[in-house]
């Protein structure tokens, strides 16, 4: 029993009196008068507390808005491109509701309430990454290979370059195995319809690196011969590659949502295909234009000339105690890497006081550190 009928019976019947029943039920005098007259307005209905909010909702999206949002979010999603709130904010602003446009937040809570959207609790908060972009087009190239299924259940590797800053494809092609000549031939190709870019940004891949084992490759040297800084940070690592693995979770639902590609040439023709709809007609929520809207809209850098490499590669095994030596300004100092690899061949990377230690073997990094030359040890 609600305590707004209980109220209104104990009155009526005689039981309390309005002071009486007030204080009982812990309300005021005059809530309990206005109670009263609404019983004897309203009757039973009386018992019942009224929803306090508003009777309309002038600034509410329409009917037919929240139509337009389903049918828009269905589409994209069947053609295998993003469907957020900001790309359908575009769509709707391209169509007759242009004037009626609700905001990227209104556009979630619909998509949320038809079931359009899987919850993402433990996804990080985007405020909490510290983003980063070239400056101007060409200031940074990033690269990496991912894998497509074919229809014979083969699997072809797919090289894409990316700009850094519009976020257009340069180069993308699909082959059955991509090796460093590829990568050679695939940046070469890119640059002479390009312009060579400042810098570039890839994983640690050794089609792209292996100075963690001791050396350069034959995409480093011609890196260097043109000017061009290279950068590289580890895989699935969405502070420093994120744009270029972001992009291929693009085009892989993309490439899932049309018929699946035989052999390498028609997955070609299909990269083809979504590079000019990606490139010229898809809105890059970053840039609110196309990639290449962006990509010609602003001077492109170039490289700049490159100190002199000092970079010295020196092999050594860890220790049984896991210890490396290093001499540096005419001392010997040791570096802790842990018993762990006790016996792993290692690569010691060193330029200056900047220390790179890795497996030979593997290339994994083990240590990465700026040595302290008022230490004669450098622990871990």
């Amino acid at each position: 029993m609600t305590k707004r009928r209980q109220i209104i019976q104990a009155i009526n019947s005689g039981t309390m009196s309005q002071a009486q029943a007030a204080w009982a039920y812990g309300v005021s005098e005059s809530m309990v008068s206005k109670l009263l007259r609404q019983w004897a307005r309203e009757g039973d209905a009386a018992f019942y507390a009224k929803s306090r909010g508003p009777r309309s909702h002038p600034a509410a999206v329409s009917a037919e808005v929240i139509a337009e949002i389903v049918r828009i979010r269905s589409s994209l999603v069947t053609a295998g491109l993003d469907a957020g709130a900001a790309t359908i904010t575009d769509h709707l602003a391209a169509g007759v509701f242009r004037d009626q446009l609700p905001s990227r937040a209104s556009i979630n809570r619909i998509l949320a309430r038809q079931g359009l959207v899987t919850p993402e609790p433990k996804k990080r908060p985007k405020a909490s990454l510290i983003r980063f972009e070239a400056e101007l087009p060409n200031g940074c190239w990033q690269s990496d290979v991912t894998k497509i299924l074919l229809a014979d259940e083969s699997r072809a590797e797919v090289i894409t370059w990316l700009d850094d800053y519009s976020r257009m494809i340069l180069h993308i092609q699909a082959h059955t195995r991509v090796s460093v000549n590829t990568v050679v031939s695939s940046f070469t190709a890119a640059a002479r319809a390009y312009g060579h870019p400042a810098a570039t940004l890839t994983d640690n891949g050794l089609v792209y690196t292996t100075r963690f084992r001791g050396g350069s490759n034959r995409f480093e040297k011609l890196l260097r011969t043109h000017d061009v800084a290279q950068r590289n940070g580890r895989g699935n690592h969405p502070q420093t590659q994120g744009k270029i693995e972001r992009f291929q979770q693009t085009l892989k639902k993309w490439i899932t949502a049309q018929s699946s590609p035989g052999n390498i040439t028609e997955l070609n023709q299909l990269l083809g295909r979504f590079t000019e709809v990606y490139n010229t007609e898809r809105i890059h929520t970053a840039r609110k234009a196309t990639p290449y809207a962006a990509y010609t809209s602003a001077p492109k850098d170039a490289p700049a000339p490159l100190p002199e490499d000092t970079t010295r590669y020196l092999h050594d095994r860890v220790d049984k105690f896991g210890k490396l030596s290093i001499r540096y300004d005419g001392r010997m100092r040791h570096i802790g890497i842990g018993r762990t690899h006790a016996g792993t061949p290692v690569v010691k990377i060193v330029k200056d006081r900047h220390i790179i230690v890795a497996d030979k073997r593997t290339g994994e990094v083990l240590r990465d550190f700026i040595l302290d030359p008022t230490r004669g040890y450098q622990p871990q």
